[in-house]
């Protein structure tokens, strides 16, 4: 059989990815997932959780710059322990989902969940190999809380050709990283306020007053150069990589956010947020020993004593040892500091309202209900999905549930979002799926950049009144787009808002047959299962 140099390239470096030295399931992008319940103790302690493929976290799924996505989700039979969803959707964080709207993931927006023994096929293109998307991704249920149960893997796409490549040496399995909290007790019954038991690095924890179960050790070797995936995939808002969380004596030169190349910035901490990623480079070029990788979240079990919120970085020759290393932080990142590698200019004219849609989002707490509201609306799972109203004939936003929640975009225009700060349990890190955005204003910084901000797809909105991040993206994607807090547990009590996208142009897709048979039939399936099978 032949194959042409680039197939060769991407089945060599999916090989290498798989090598069993690196201990790490690689998956390519045309694969089966298969989601079953598992009794697991990442942090020492066992619970039942969902797992993907019998591991977590899931399995990397790697593609290069250009490939077609193939996912076969089956929600297995095993899948039977009723303390926690048995349904499910998957969304693939950060893929824009050009012409698949369908195929973007989030439970009653874009589908009706998955119901138990069944399975969907997902398909889906990160554009082509000349201009798609590369970067650092990732999976993670869009149904509930339920990846705060198990259910969340990486997604990487690597790029050839990436104009950064000369300075680092390695970029495989063994250089993705995730940081997530976990709880001892499933998603469905968390109290009010869940706090999380513990940090897991790469999957692997301890949690205060319990056993020194093993900790993630990164191996290195002195002298490379390694460019190291950060994936936050926590449920509650933030990390701090450094300064709270970061690697003992060693700088990272920051080079990509969410999916996005940025000019290299060298640092030795930043603030990572609920669904956030960057890549950074890292130089092994101290002494060879242990070093402590820390992870403080910003609410909950905070500090290090005994291991705890931490991962070891050992260099090749070192000692089987945990380290001994104390290290503070003098060169924090500011989100400011960064700057696409691009310089696209940010769409508009280059003041405050210089769109041509500008809208404010303003959150709140109904302290009676319990609800988030945005502009005084909660958002509250419609019974038909969003996308499934639009198919369905609705014309504008306000024929769609639910009420107050659904903003009209036209197409083809520049959009301006502003979030003012300070609102009830603040820092919110927001999420907007189908799109990059150029984020103009940050939290914390009171003036306006309209030449060559940060573009990401996670924003953290601030926690001060004096806030009011602003982005800007094009209409340029028609969907139905979730906008919502990635504080998984703000989502579930209705921090989101949706924005339905360039309607005619959703409606046309379904009369051109380009919707799949399959997501038609999930509906169906879904309503008909009883309390107990949800």
């Amino acid at each position: 059989m032949a194959f042409s140099s680039a197939r060769l390239l991407q089945l060599l470096h999916l090989a290498l990815l798989s090598a069993p030295s690196l201990g790490v399931t690689v998956l390519g992008p045309v694969t089966e997932l298969h989601l079953t319940n598992k009794v697991i103790a990442p942090d020492g302690f066992e619970r039942s959780s969902i797992v993907v493929d019998g591991t977590f976290p899931g399995p990397i799924i790697a593609a290069n710059k250009g490939d077609k996505f193939s996912v076969n989700l089956h929600v297995q039979d095993q899948l039977t322990d009723n303390t926690m969803l048995r349904s499910t959707s998957i969304h693939w964080h950060g893929i824009l989902q050009h012409n698949t709207s369908w195929e973007d993931g989030p439970s009653f927006v874009a589908q009706c969940p998955i119901a138990a023994n069944h399975s969907f096929l997902y398909e889906f293109q990160a554009g082509d190999a000349a201009t798609g998307q590369a970067g650092t991704f990732w999976y993670h249920s869009h149904l509930s809380t339920q990846y705060c149960d198990g259910l969340r893997g990486p997604l990487i796409i690597y790029d050839p050709h990436d104009p950064l490549k000369h300075l680092y040496d390695i970029d495989d399995a063994s250089t993705v990283l995730s940081v997530g909290d976990w709880y001892h007790y499933p998603a469905p019954s968390a109290p009010a306020l869940a706090l999380a038991n513990s940090t897991l690095i790469n999957g692997l924890g301890r949690y205060q007053g319990g056993p020194a179960s093993p900790l993630a050790v990164i191996t290195v070797t002195k002298g490379k150069r390694y460019r190291f995936r950060l994936i936050s995939m926590s449920c509650d808002p933030s990390h701090v990589w450094r300064q709270d969380i970061f690697i003992d004596g060693h700088e990272m030169t920051v080079i990509e956010a969410d999916g996005v190349s940025h000019a290299p910035t060298t640092v030795d901490s930043f603030e990572i947020f609920a669904g956030q990623r960057y890549s950074f480079v890292l130089h092994a070029n101290q002494k060879v020993g242990n070093y402590w990788v820390r992870g403080n979240p910003s609410i909950g079990i905070l500090g290090f004593e005994g291991g705890i919120n931490s991962a070891i970085l050992r260099y090749v020759g070192a000692p089987d040892a945990e380290p001994t290393t104390n290290d503070t932080s003098s060169n924090p990142l500011k989100e400011t500091d960064l700057h696409s590698l691009t310089g696209t200019p940010v769409p508009g004219q280059p003041f405050p309202g210089g769109a041509d849609v500008n809208i404010n989002l303003q959150m709140s707490l109904d302290f009676a209900t319990g609800q988030f509201e945005v502009n005084g609306a909660p958002f509250v799972n419609p019974t038909a999905p969003v996308l499934l109203q639009i198919l369905s004939g609705a014309q504008t936003a306000q024929d769609l549930l639910p009420p107050g929640t659904v903003y009209g975009l036209p197409p083809n225009k520049v959009i301006e979002i502003s979030l003012p700060g300070g609102s009830p349990g603040a820092p919110h890190p927001f999420h907007l799926h189908g799109h990059n955005f150029w984020v103009v204003r940050s939290a914390g910084n009171s003036t306006y950049n309209y030449f060559d901000p940060v573009r990401r797809d996670v924003l953290n909105t601030g926690p001060a009144l004096t806030d009011n991040v602003t982005i800007r993206f094009v209409t340029d994607n028609a969907g139905p787009w979730f906008f919502h807090c990635h504080n998984i547990w703000h989502l579930e009590v209705g921090l989101a808002v949706v924005f339905a996208e360039d309607i005619p142009t959703i409606q046309g897709e379904q009369k051109n047959g380009q919707v799949p048979q399959n997501w038609d039939e999930l509906c169906p399936i879904y309503d008909s299962l009883t309390a107990d099978q949800l």
